[in-house]
């Protein structure tokens, strides 16, 4: 008798005078493997899709992101503070954008700051001084409003590099970066190119006037994202390393 390679076939019993199996037989062969079937099926792998997790926001995630939002908004509500006639305000807003990417991490840190973006070019309010509507994103202001977005995602960025563990001073740098860099960088050349002025009266009236109290919101924003992240570290978004599929021979 010739040698037979490969899995066994399945073998199914019916009943006499009857096409269907009988069901003991189908109990046998519940648990068997299908012929030619792949070991590496069996392979488990990562819950983590980086496509599709990328865009699967809980309804953690988004209460989270609503009330940091709330949160931008309402430090906005002390109002604001003209400098030597200048054209850009003093808020407290931009600490709430360094606490949003502290806290919340890159992805939703950035949704909060267009939720509370979006909500002001449809006309409520909600910037210091009680500004809205789309004439804000037209302003002299308007490169510091556009660039909350992406500084709150890079502030995140780097805050998310060193996570689960959380470095005061790393996070200082992620505040001053992204929560100032960032901004200054898109806010500045908006301001001289909306206002005319020269670029050295546009650097010191829409940067260099800036830099004490935005470094003590970076060093108060820091602080206080450091003590969530020790008494509740659950609060940033952590994702599972993906698994390396082999295929098992």
């Amino acid at each position: 008798m010739p040698h037979q390679s490969g899995p066994l076939p399945r073998q199914i019993h019916r009943l006499p005078g009857s096409s269907r199996p009988c069901r003991e037989s189908m109990r046998r062969n519940a648990g068997r493997p299908s012929p030619g079937a792949s070991l590496s099926s069996s392979v488990p792998t990562s819950r983590w899709n980086p496509v599709r997790g990328a865009a699967r926001l809980s309804a953690r995630d988004l209460a989270l992101i609503a009330s940091f939002a709330a949160l931008i908004a309402a430090l906005g509500l002390p109002g604001s503070l003209y400098l030597f006639g200048g054209a850009v305000p003093i808020t407290l807003q931009t600490m709430g954008i360094m606490l949003a990417a502290s806290l919340l991490g890159a992805r939703r840190g950035a949704l909060a700051v267009l939720v509370l973006l979006v909500l002001v070019a449809a006309g409520l309010p909600l910037l210091s001084g009680g500004r809205g509507g789309l004439a804000v994103f037209a302003g002299p202001t308007a490169g510091y409003v556009i660039g909350f977005l992406p500084g709150a995602f890079v502030t995140g960025w780097l805050v998310d590099r060193l996570l689960p563990r959380y470095s005061v001073g790393w996070g200082l740098l992620a505040n001053v970066v992204g929560g100032i860099g960032v901004v200054y960088l898109i806010g500045v050349p908006v301001l001289q190119a909306v206002t005319g002025i020269g670029w050295g009266k546009a650097l010191v009236t829409g940067a260099v006037v800036f830099l004490p109290g935005d470094a003590v919101k970076a060093i108060v924003a820091t602080v206080v994202a450091a003590g969530v992240h020790r008494g509740y570290p659950a609060v940033h978004e952590v994702r599972e390393p993906a698994l390396n599929n082999s295929t098992v021979g």
